[in-house]
C-alpha cells in the first residue's frame, strides 16, 4: 500500500518530487545534505519500480473516486442543484451592492460641495475677524498711545515746576499733595505702558503674569489666537514704539528711585506707590527678587570684608601718617597677621568693623521687612489679592526668609574660613565670644522694633538661632576654653592627691571659677546653657576625684583615739572642700535661669551626696559610741544605802568616759572640719546625748536614794561636759539646745517628788510622757517593758529612738495588762493625759 502523505502536503511540488526520484533521495528532502546519490543499474531499477507504483496508485485512486461517486451520486446531484440556486442569489446581491455604491457617490457629492463652500466662507470669516481684531487693537493702541502722551506730559510738568510752583512748594502739605499726584500719574502711566506692550507683543509673549495685571477691557482675545496680526508689522503703530520704549524707561527709572527712597526712609506710602507701579508694569516679582538679591549681596560683601585681614591691614596702613624721607621711601608689604606690637590696633579695628557690620545688617534687615510688610498690605484693586501672593508664584521663599538664609549661610562660610585661615581671628573672637554675642544682641534689639524677631531669656526666634548658629565655630572654641579653665581649677585642687588633699580654699576656688564662667555667659540664654553643661561635667569630675580620695574603711570611722587617724584627716579635708564648693553654688538657682540652674543643680546635688557619704558614717559612729558609753549607766549600783558620813559622791566612771569621748570628738575629729560645718553636728549630738541619757536614767532599776544622788551628780557632770563640747561659739550655752536641755533640767526634780505627784502635769513639765511612765514603773514592783520582751537596755532605748512615741506608749501599756494597784492607775492616768483623753 503506497503512502499518500507526501502528495497531500501544502507545498507539494511535482518537479521537486520527480527530481528526488531521479536523484534517489527521499521526498520531502529533510535530510538532503546527508543523502548519498545512487548511480548505475540500481538507480534505473528504482525509478522503474517507482513509476510502476505511481501507475498502480493512480489506478487505485481512480477506482476509489468512482466508488465514492457511485455511492454518493444522489447527494452530489443535490449539492449541484443548491450551488446553482446560490449562484442566482449572489447575482442579485451583487446588483444591490452596485446600487448602494451609486447612492453613496450621489450622497458624497451632496456633502462635498456644501463643505467646500462652507470652508471657503469660514476662511473669509476668519480673515475678516483677524482684520477686525487688528483694527480694534490698532484703535486701542492709538488711544492708549495718546493717553500715554498726556500722562508723560503731566509727569514732565512735575520734573520742571515753574517759579510760582517752587514758591508754593515751601508748604509741606502742598508738596505732599503734589507728590501723591505724581505717584498716581506714574502708576497710571505704568498701567498704560503694560497694556501697550501687551498689544504690541501679543498674549503669547506676555504670559499669565501680564494677563493678571491688566484689566479685562484692555486685553481681549479672539477664538483663534494663533492667527493674530502682529502690530509691530503695522506702520501706523510702529511709529509710536520709540516713544513707548522711552516712556517705559522713564517710568522704570522713577519707580526704582521711589523704591530706593522708600526703603531708605522707610516710607510705607512711597513704597506702596512704587510697588503698585511695578505691579502695573508686570515686573513686580522680578523687581522684588532683584531687590532681595541686592540686599543679600550687600550683606554678604560686608561680611566678607569684615573678616578679610588684608582689608583691616590696608585700613590701618592708610591711617598711619608716617612721613618718609625723599628718595628713601619704602612701602612695606600688606600683612595678613598682626605682630605683638600691632595686635591691639588690629583688635580694635576688628571690633569696630564688627560694630559697623551689625549696623549695616540691621539696616538691610529692616528694609527687607519693610518691603515684605508693604507687599502684604498692598492688594490688587481688581482681584483683591495681596502682592505677596503674586510674588510667591515666582519666588521660592518670602523675602525675609531668603534674607535670613543668605545671611546665615554667608556668615557661617566666612566665619569658618576666617577661623581656619587666621590664628589672630580665631584667638580674638573665641576669647571675646561674649563680646561678639553682645554685638549681635544689639542687632536683634535694633530690628525688633521693625520686625517680629524676638531674642529673650524665654523665647528665641528661628531667625536669631540661624544667625547665632553661624557663629558656632567661635562658640565651640570659647566653650572649649571655658571647659579647660574649669578642668584646670579641678585638677589644681586635687593635684596633691592624698598627701595634700584639697581643703576649703580649693573648694572656694572651684566655686568661684564656676560662678565666673556662668556670670560671663548669663546675658545669653543659649550660651549659658552650653556653659552650664560644661559646669555639670566639671562638677562630675570633682565628684569622681573626691571619691577616689575618700577612705571608707574601718579606720575612717574609728573612735579609739587618742588621735584622729590619717583616714579621718583625709576625709575631713575632702569633705571641707566639697562643703565649701556646694554651699557656694547653691545660689545658682536664684541668680540664673531655671534651665541653666537645673543643669548645675544636678552636679551640686552629687557634691552634696558625696559630702554626706563622708559625714553620715562618721556621725553615726560617734552617736553609736556615745550611746554605748551611756548604756554603761546600768552597770552602776544605784540602790546601795546612803552613807551619811560620806561627802558628795563624784561622777560615775561612765560619765567621765563620756566627757573624755566628747572632748576627743571635739579636739581630734571635728578639728579636721571648719566651725561652719561642725556647728550643726555639735547641736545634733548634744540633743542626741541628752535624749539617750534621759531615757537610760528613766529605766534605771532598782533605784535607791543614793542612786538618785548619783544620777544628779552625773547630770551635773553631763551639763559641764556638754557645755565644754558646745564651746564658746554658742553664746547661749546649753540653752541653745532647746527642749532637750529643758528635759535634762526637769529630770532632777522628777527623781525626788513623791509618787502621787508623778501624774500631775505641773510637776512633770518639759518631760516626755514616756520618761514619766518609765519612772513610775521604776518605783513600782512592775517589770520594765524591755524586761517583759527580753531586751537589753540599749536595745530598748534604740527601739524608742527609731519608733514613734505612740508605739512606745503602747509597749508600756502592754506591760500593764492584767495588773492592778496604785502604780498601774498612775501609769494609765499619765497615758490618758498623753493621748488627750
Amino acid at each position: 500500500m503506497m503512502d499518500y502523505s507526501s502528495f497531500v502536503i501544502d507545498d507539494f511540488d511535482i518537479n521537486d518530487y520527480a527530481n528526488a526520484i531521479l536523484a534517489g533521495e527521499p521526498y520531502p528532502q529533510h535530510q538532503t545534505q546527508f543523502a548519498k546519490p545512487r548511480t548505475g543499474a540500481a538507480s534505473k531499477d528504482d525509478i522503474s519500480v517507482t513509476i510502476s507504483k505511481l501507475d498502480s496508485s493512480i489506478e487505485n485512486v481512480g477506482k476509489q473516486i468512482k466508488s465514492l461517486v457511485t455511492t454518493h451520486h444522489e447527494e452530489l446531484l443535490h449539492r449541484a442543484v443548491e450551488i446553482n440556486n446560490l449562484s442566482g442569489s449572489l447575482t442579485s446581491v451583487r446588483r444591490g451592492l452596485d446600487d448602494v455604491d451609486a447612492s453613496l457617490e450621489k450622497l458624497r457629492e451632496k456633502i462635498r460641495v456644501p463643505y467646500r463652500i462652507l470652508e471657503t466662507s469660514a476662511i473669509r470669516l476668519q480673515r475678516t475677524r483677524q482684520a477686525s481684531d487688528a483694527l480694534r487693537r490698532i484703535s486701542r493702541f492709538i488711544v492708549l498711545s495718546r493717553r500715554l502722551d498726556t500722562q508723560m506730559t503731566e509727569f514732565a510738568a512735575f520734573d520742571k515746576p515753574s517759579t510760582a510752583e517752587k514758591k508754593l512748594d515751601n508748604s509741606n502739605r502742598l508738596f505732599a499733595d503734589q507728590q501723591d499726584d505724581k505717584e498716581r500719574i506714574i502708576a497710571k502711566a505704568a498701567l498704560t505702558i503694560a497694556e501697550l506692550g501687551a498689544l504690541l507683543d501679543g498674549p503669547e509673549d506676555t504670559g499669565d503674569t501680564l494677563k493678571n495685571c491688566l484689566p479685562e477691557t484692555g486685553h481681549r482675545t479672539t477664538p483663534t489666537m494663533d492667527a493674530l496680526v502682529p502690530l509691530r508689522s503695522v506702520k501706523a503703530t510702529l511709529a509710536h514704539v520709540p516713544f513707548i520704549e522711552e516712556a517705559r524707561c522713564k517710568v522704570t527709572r522713577e519707580m526704582e528711585s521711589m523704591i530706593i527712597t522708600g526703603l531708605s526712609s522707610l516710607d510705607q506710602s512711597l513704597l506702596a506707590s512704587s510697588l503698585q507701579t511695578a505691579h502695573n508694569l508686570c515686573i513686580l516679582p522680578t523687581l522684588v527678587q532683584a531687590l532681595s538679591k541686592d540686599l543679600c549681596d550687600a550683606v554678604e560683601e560686608r561680611i566678607r570684608s569684615t573678616f578679610d585681614l588684608s582689608c583691616i591691614s590696608k585700613e590701618l596702613v592708610s591711617k598711619e601718617n608716617i612721613p618718609s624721607s625723599q628718595g628713601l621711601s619704602y612701602k612695606s608689604r600688606v600683612r595678613t597677621e598682626p605682630t605683638n606690637i600691632t595686635a591691639p590696633q588690629w583688635t580694635g579695628a576688628l571690633w569696630a568693623r564688627l560694630e559697623s557690620l551689625v549696623e549695616e545688617m540691621a539696616a538691610c534687615c529692616i528694609k527687607v521687612y519693610t518691603l515684605e510688610k508693604a507687599l502684604k498690605l498692598k492688594k490688587d484693586p481688581v482681584t483683591q489679592r495681596s502682592f505677596i501672593a503674586d510674588v510667591m508664584k515666582v519666588l521660592e521663599n518670602k523675602p525675609t526668609s531668603t534674607f535670613w538664609t543668605s545671611v546665615g549661610r554667608s556668615l557661617e562660610k566666612y566665619v569658618r574660613d576666617a577661623a581656619k585661615g587666621s590664628i589672630f581671628l580665631q584667638q580674638t573672637l573665641s576669647a571675646g565670644y561674649p563680646k561678639l554675642l553682645r554685638i549681635f544682641h544689639k542687632l536683634f534689639a535694633k530690628i525688633a522694633v521693625h520686625t517680629d524677631t524676638v531674642y529673650t531669656q524665654s523665647q528665641q526666634s528661628p531667625e536669631t538661632i540661624l544667625v547665632l548658629r553661624a557663629l558656632s565655630t567661635f562658640e565651640d572654641l570659647y566653650l572649649s576654653r571655658s571647659a579647660t579653665r574649669l578642668n584646670e581649677s579641678v585638677s589644681q585642687a586635687f593635684a596633691g592627691g592624698s598627701r595634700a588633699p584639697p581643703g576649703s580654699n580649693e573648694g572656694v576656688t572651684i566655686a568661684r571659677v564656676v560662678m565666673n564662667e556662668l556670670d560671663s555667659a548669663r546675658f545669653d540664654p543659649l550660651l549659658i546653657l552650653a556653659v552650664a553643661r560644661n559646669v555639670s561635667a566639671a562638677l562630675d569630675g570633682v565628684v569622681m576625684r573626691a571619691e577616689g580620695l575618700i577612705s571608707s574603711d574601718r579606720l575612717a570611722v574609728t573612735l579609739l583615739g587618742p588621735m584622729a587617724t590619717p583616714q579621718q584627716v583625709l576625709n575631713g579635708q575632702v569633705a571641707t572642700c566639697l562643703y565649701y564648693c556646694w554651699t557656694n553654688l547653691e545660689k545658682v538657682a536664684e541668680e540664673h535661669t531655671e534651665s541653666a540652674a537645673t543643669l548645675v543643680k544636678a552636679g551640686v546635688k552629687k557634691l552634696h551626696l558625696t559630702y554626706d557619704s563622708i559625714i553620715d558614717p562618721l556621725l553615726t559612729a560617734i552617736r553609736r559610741e556615745l550611746a554605748s558609753i551611756i548604756s554603761r549607766l546600768h552597770r552602776v549600783d544605784l540602790q546601795k544605802a546612803t552613807n551619811p558620813m560620806a561627802g558628795m559622791a563624784g561622777p560615775s566612771m561612765y560619765m567621765k568616759d563620756l566627757a573624755d569621748k566628747l572632748n576627743y570628738v571635739k579636739t581630734q575629729i571635728f578639728i579636721n572640719f571648719t566651725s561652719d560645718m561642725t556647728q550643726p553636728w555639735v547641736l545634733s549630738i548634744v540633743r542626741y546625748v541628752i535624749r539617750n541619757f534621759v531615757l537610760h536614767a528613766s529605766i534605771a532599776k532598782p533605784l535607791g536614794e543614793s542612786g538618785k544622788l548619783q544620777l544628779t551628780t552625773d547630770m551635773t557632770e553631763l551639763e559641764f561636759a556638754l557645755g565644754a563640747f558646745l564651746g564658746p561659739s554658742s553664746k547661749r550655752g546649753l540653752e541653745a539646745v532647746g527642749e532637750e536641755y529643758k528635759m535634762l533640767r526637769a529630770m532632777r526634780p522628777l527623781l525626788f517628788i513623791d509618787t502621787a505627784s508623778l501624774a500631775g502635769p505641773a510637776h512633770t513639765v518639759n518631760l516626755p510622757p514616756l520618761v514619766v511612765l518609765h519612772h513610775i514603773l521604776v518605783r513600782s514592783p512592775l517589770p520594765m517593758p524591755h524586761i517583759t520582751h527580753g531586751w537589753q537596755e540599749a536595745e530598748y532605748v534604740r527601739w524608742t529612738e527609731e519608733h514613734k512615741q505612740e508605739d512606745a506608749w503602747g509597749l508600756v501599756e502592754a506591760a500593764l495588762v492584767g495588773k492592778e494597784g496604785e502604780f498601774v492607775e498612775l501609769a494609765r492616768k499619765v497615758l490618758r493625759q498623753a493621748r488627750g483623753e
